[in-house]
C-alpha cells in the first residue's frame, strides 16, 4: 500500500522530491537517502511520515520516471539549506542561482504600484486581457528589440517568462520529434524533452539520453558546435548569450546555424534571455540573421534584463513565415496552445514591462545591467589571478571557470565549505560541464568584494586546498 507523505512547508520548499518518488511507506518511520550519500559523504537518515491515504489506480507517467537526479536549482537550494543548518552564524554569499538582487528602478515599480492601486477603482479595474498580451507592450517589444528585422508585433506573444514558454513550445511540437541541445546546456531544455517523451533511454555511463543530440560546446571549439558533424534533428535548442558558459555567438556562427536549420528543415528554438548583456557587436536576436524567420522561434524574458525574476514577464516570437512540413503556419498552433493553456500575463506585470521600455525606464535598466557587468569583470580578474582559465563574463553575467582535473561537485563543495560562497557545479549543466563551475554576477557589489577577499584567502592558502592541487 502507498501512503501520502506529509512534510513541513520549510522542507517542501527546497526538498528534492525525486528521493521520495519510489518510497513505499509501511510505517511512519522510513529511511530516506540523503543527497550527501550520492556524493560519497552520507548515508541514510530516518524521517517520519503521516499516513493519510491509499494508492490510486492511476499509473504514473513513465516519462517522469525517466527523469534523473533532481532539477539542478532546487538541488542547489537544498544544499544551501543544509549548509545554513550546519553553519547558522556564517554569512552566506550567493553567486549560484542566477537571481537578480538590485531593486527594480522606481520609474518602473511606481507604474506597477499605481496600476495595482487603480484596480481598487471602478475606472481603473481590469479583468482578463488578451491571451497573446497587451497590444502596446507587444509594439514596444517589436520596436525596441526587433527593429529592422521584419518581426511585427502580431508575431509576439507575451507570457509569464521564458522557461514557461519553453514548456509550451514542447507541448506545441509534441512527443514525436528529435531534439538537439548544446552541451553544456540549460537543464530545462533536456528535462522538458524527457517529460514530453522525446529523450529516449538514460545512459548511466555518459549521463545522457540516447535520443537527444548533444552538441559539444566547449573551449576546444569556441563554444559553438561542429555543425558538419551534427546529425539532423527536428528541433535545435540554442541559447546566446549562453547559460551557463556566458558565450555570445557571433554573426557568422548564427548564419551557419540558420543555414544548417534550413538545409535540414529544422526549427531553432533560440533563447535570448541574456541578450541585453551583450557588450560587443554580437547579434542580440536570431532574427538579425537573414532567413531566420523561416526556421526559428525566439523566447526571451524581462527576468534578468529588468529584475523581473519574481514579477514574471517574458515573450516568444513565432514568425508567420515559419511553417510545418505540410505548409501549415506554426503561429496558428502556438496561438491555440496559448489560448488553451494560458490566460495571459498579469496586467500589473505588463504595465511594468511597458515602463521598462520607456526612455526613462530603459535608461535606468541599462545602469543596472552595467552594475552587474562590473561585478562580472571584477570576478573575471579575480579567478584569472589564481591562474585559472575563465570564460564568459564579457557578454553575459555568468563566468564559466575551469578547474582542470577536478570534479565540479567537489569544487562546489570545497568553495561552499571553506568560504561560505554558493556557486553552481558545471556538471549540473551536462557532461561537458565537468571540471567547471558557474559564477553569477547577480549580487550586491559589497558581496562581490567580500567574496573576492574570501576566495583570495582560500586559494592562496596552499595548506588546505584540494582543487588547485588537482
Amino acid at each position: 500500500m502507498f501512503y501520502q507523505i506529509s512534510l513541513s512547508s520549510q522542507t517542501k520548499s527546497c526538498m528534492p522530491y525525486q528521493e521520495l518518488m519510489h518510497c513505499r511507506v509501511t510505517n511512519p518511520s522510513f529511511l530516506l537517502k540523503s543527497k550527501s550519500a550520492k556524493h560519497g559523504k552520507g548515508g541514510y537518515k530516518k524521517s517520519h511520515a503521516t499516513i493519510t491515504n491509499l494508492w490510486t489506480k492511476v499509473p504514473r507517467n513513465t516519462n517522469m520516471e525517466n527523469l534523473r537526479d533532481n532539477y539542478l536549482f532546487p538541488e542547489i537550494c537544498m544544499r544551501e539549506m543544509e549548509h545554513i543548518k550546519k553553519y547558522p552564524h556564517a554569512k552566506l554569499i550567493r553567486l549560484g542561482v542566477g537571481d537578480t538582487t538590485q531593486p527594480i528602478p522606481y520609474t518602473i515599480s511606481s507604474v506597477m504600484s499605481q496600476y495595482a492601486q487603480d484596480l481598487a477603482t471602478t475606472e481603473g479595474y481590469s479583468g482578463y486581457g488578451a491571451e497573446q498580451g497587451n497590444t502596446e507592450l507587444k509594439k514596444a517589444i517589436a520596436e525596441t528589440f526587433y527593429k529592422n528585422t521584419g518581426i511585427t508585433s502580431d508575431e509576439i506573444f507575451i507570457s509569464d517568462g521564458a522557461q514557461c514558454d519553453i514548456s509550451r513550445l514542447q507541448m506545441l511540437l509534441g512527443s514525436n520529434i528529435s531534439v538537439a541541445v548544446q552541451d553544456p546546456t540549460f537543464p530545462a531544455y533536456v528535462d522538458s524533452s524527457v517529460i514530453m517523451g522525446q529523450a529516449g533511454n538514460y545512459q548511466e555511463r555518459t549521463g545522457k539520453y540516447n535520443s537527444i543530440v548533444y552538441m559539444s560546446c566547449g573551449p576546444d571549439n569556441n563554444f559553438f558546435p561542429d555543425l558538419n558533424n551534427t546529425p539532423r534533428t527536428n528541433v535545435i535548442f540554442f541559447c546566446s548569450p549562453n547559460n551557463p558558459t556566458g558565450y555570445a555567438a557571433s554573426r557568422k556562427e548564427l548564419e551557419q546555424l540558420v543555414d544548417f536549420a534550413k538545409n535540414n528543415g529544422s526549427i531553432i528554438i533560440y533563447d535570448s534571455a541574456y541578450a541585453t548583456y551583450i557588450m560587443d557587436d554580437s547579434p542580440r536576436s536570431i532574427f538579425e540573421i537573414p532567413g531566420a524567420n523561416e526556421v526559428a522561434i525566439e523566447v526571451s524574458s524581462f527576468s534578468k534584463f529588468a529584475g523581473f525574476t519574481g514579477v514574471r514577464l517574458g515573450w516568444t516570437v513565432v514568425p508567420k513565415n515559419l511553417c510545418y512540413s505540410n505548409g501549415f503556419p506554426v503561429i496558428h498552433d502556438y496561438n491555440r496552445i496559448v489560448c488553451t493553456c494560458f490566460n495571459g500575463a498579469s496586467n500589473v506585470a505588463q504595465a511594468g514591462g511597458l515602463a521598462c521600455l520607456s526612455p526613462h525606464g530603459y535608461k535606468a535598466l541599462r545602469s543596472t545591467i552595467n552594475y552587474y557587468m562590473n561585478n562580472a569583470e571584477m570576478m573575471v580578474e579575480l579567478f584569472t589571478s589564481f591562474g585559472l582559465k575563465v570564460y564568459g563574463g564579457r557578454n553575459a553575467p555568468y563566468l564559466w571557470v575551469h578547474f582542470p582535473g577536478s570534479k565540479s561537485w567537489d569544487i562546489f563543495n570545497e568553495i561552499l565549505e571553506k568560504t561560505h560562497i554558493l556557486t553552481v557545479p558545471g556538471r549540473g549543466f551536462g557532461y561537458k560541464g565537468e571540471e567547471f563551475i558557474r559564477i553569477s554576477a547577480f549580487a550586491p557589489k559589497e558581496a562581490i568584494y567580500e567574496a573576492s577577499m574570501r576566495l583570495k584567502n582560500h586559494f592562496h592558502d596552499t595548506s588546505d586546498r584540494y582543487v588547485l592541487q588537482c
